[in-house]
């Protein structure tokens, strides 16, 4: 992504709009949007480490929750993910907004479904660049039925951080994916969809998280 300057999401705007922004903390080298998974919000362990940890390494990071998970927050109550059309709306709108406020690279993302989204919509929004947090490449129990039409074309710098045992896309199974130049894979040593290894593999889930952090921006990099 080059090493432009990185605008600045102002704090009442992110408040206002209910998101989260983590600065670098240094020189950065481009924002990432990052979007949450399925099942957990924009505040989750994961992507408040993964946030930290990216800005730790120069990378300003914008969260944002999708409209279900919003509704979830206020509610208290479970919610299932919005139709796919509205997810990828709401990508549009926040991408655009963003865009218009910083500036340097913009690079697009999410853990799980929150980068599967961003995958579709990279080419159109014409993101500097994708990041793919344990990506999902068919649901579970599924493998027969795989999310990769898509990656066969894609055009946009891609990078997926995926777990050799995740259970939506385990390196057996991948391996035999057609998928665009463009895209490179990540593998972390046993780890699941989390990004969690085995206690056997002598890697502990911290270790990994920051190794998937080093790797992320050194890519943005570029």
């Amino acid at each position: 992504m080059g090493n432009g300057k990185a605008g600045f999401i102002d704090g009442d705007q992110c408040r206002e709009r209910g998101w989260l922004w983590d600065g670098a903390d240094r020189m950065s080298q481009g924002t990432l949007i990052l979007a949450h998974g399925a099942g957990a919000p924009m505040d989750s362990p994961f992507m408040q480490r993964m946030a930290e940890l990216l800005a730790q390494g120069g990378v300003s990071v914008l969260r944002f929750e999708f409209p279900y998970m919003a509704q979830r927050r206020l509610s208290g109550g479970k919610r299932p993910p919005n139709p796919q059309g509205q997810l990828l709306d709401c990508w549009r709108e926040v991408y655009s907004e963003v865009r218009a406020q910083v500036e340097g690279p913009l690079a697009i993302g999410g853990k799980s479904m929150g980068g599967r989204m961003a995958s579709l919509l990279a080419d159109e929004l014409g993101a500097d660049a994708l990041v793919c947090l344990g990506y999902p490449f068919y649901a579970a129990g599924k493998p027969e039925k795989p999310r990769v039409a898509h990656l066969a074309e894609l055009q946009t710098r891609s990078l997926i951080i995926q777990g050799e045992r995740d259970a939506l896309g385990n390196r057996e199974t991948v391996s035999g994916y057609r998928l665009a130049p463009s895209i490179a894979i990540e593998w972390l040593a046993t780890a699941d969809h989390d990004l969690k290894p085995l206690k056997s593999s002598g890697f502990s889930h911290e270790q990994h998280l920051q190794h998937a952090a080093a790797t992320v921006a050194a890519f943005l990099r570029g």
